[in-house]
C-alpha cells in the first residue's frame, strides 16, 4: 500500500538518503587507495611531498577511482532513466566489474593527458617569460579536460563505444555544450561547497549527488541530440521521397 500526504513524503525522502548514502560509501570504499593518498597529500609539509602525494594519487587512481565512478554513475543512471528502486549493490558492482577495463583505460589516458597539459603549463610559465601568456592556454586547457570528465563517465555507463571515441565526444560535448558543462560545474562546486561545510555529507552523499546531477544533465544532452537526429533523418527521408517523386513525373 503506497503512503500519500505527509507520512508518504517522508518515506520517499527517506528511501533517497538510503539510496544516496549506500551508493556513495560503495564509491569511496571502492577508491579507498585513491582517498588515502589524497588524504595524506593533504598533510603535506612542503611543496615536494605535495607533488609526490599527487603524483602516486595520479598513478592509483585510473585502477580504483575511475572504475568506482563510472559504478556510481551506473547507478545514477538508472535513477535519471526512472528505475529508482534497482538493488544498488548487484547494480553498482555489475557496473564496476563492466566498465572496469574501459574506465581504467580512459583514466590512464586522462592522467598522460593532465601530466602532458601540466608539464607545458609549468614551462610556459616559469622558463619562457615572453611567451607567458601561452600558458593560459594550457590553464583552459586543463579546465576544459577536468570538466569533460563528468560526461566522459556519463558516456561510459550510457554508450558502447571505443575508449579514445568517449573521451574525444566527452571532450566534444563540453566545448560543444559550454552552457550545460558550466551549469554541470556549478552543481557540482556548490555540492563540493556544502559538503565542505557539512563535513558529514562527505563520505554519505556528496559523490552520489554529484554522479546523479551530472547525468541528469548529460541525458538532457542526449535526448536533444536524439531529437537533432531524429528531425534530420525525417527531413532526409522526405527529401527522398521528393526527390523520388520528381523523378516520376519527369519520367511521364
Amino acid at each position: 500500500m503506497e503512503m500519500r500526504g505527509v507520512m508518504g513524503g517522508f518515506y520517499k525522502i527517506s528511501e533517497w538518503i538510503m539510496r544516496l548514502s549506500v551508493t556513495n560509501v560503495l564509491w569511496l570504499i571502492c577508491s579507498l587507495p585513491f582517498v588515502f593518498f589524497i588524504f595524506t597529500t593533504l598533510f603535506s609539509e612542503n611543496v615536494d611531498q605535495l607533488y609526490s602525494g599527487l603524483f602516486i594519487s595520479a598513478v592509483v587512481a585510473p585502477f580504483t577511482l575511475f572504475p568506482a565512478t563510472a559504478a556510481m554513475f551506473t547507478v545514477a543512471r538508472k535513477w535519471v532513466m526512472g528505475e529508482v528502486d534497482v538493488p544498488l549493490f548487484r547494480t553498482f558492482f555489475r557496473g564496476y566489474k563492466e566498465n572496469y577495463v574501459q574506465s581504467m583505460v580512459g583514466g590512464i589516458l586522462y592522467a598522460l593527458l593532465f601530466v602532458i597539459l601540466i608539464i607545458d603549463f609549468r614551462v610556459y610559465l616559469n622558463g619562457m617569460t615572453s611567451l607567458q601568456l601561452i600558458s593560459y592556454v594550457f590553464l583552459g586547457l586543463m579546465f576544459v579536460l577536468a570538466v569533460s570528465l563528468f560526461n566522459f563517465f556519463s558516456m561510459v555507463v550510457h554508450y558502447h563505444m571505443k575508449t579514445l571515441q568517449l573521451i574525444k565526444n566527452a571532450i566534444l560535448i563540453t566545448i560543444g555544450k559550454p552552457l550545460r558543462s558550466l551549469s554541470t560545474l556549478i552543481m557540482a562546486a556548490v555540492v563540493v561547497y556544502i559538503s565542505s561545510k557539512f563535513t558529514f555529507l562527505i563520505p554519505f552523499f556528496m559523490g552520489s549527488v554529484i554522479a546523479y546531477l551530472s547525468f541528469w544533465n548529460f541525458y538532457i544532452i542526449y535526448q536533444k541530440i536524439q531529437e537533432q537526429a531524429e528531425k534530420a533523418a525525417k527531413a532526409e527521408e522526405e527529401a527522398a521521397l521528393e526527390n523520388g517523386e520528381d523523378r516520376t513525373e519527369e519520367s511521364k
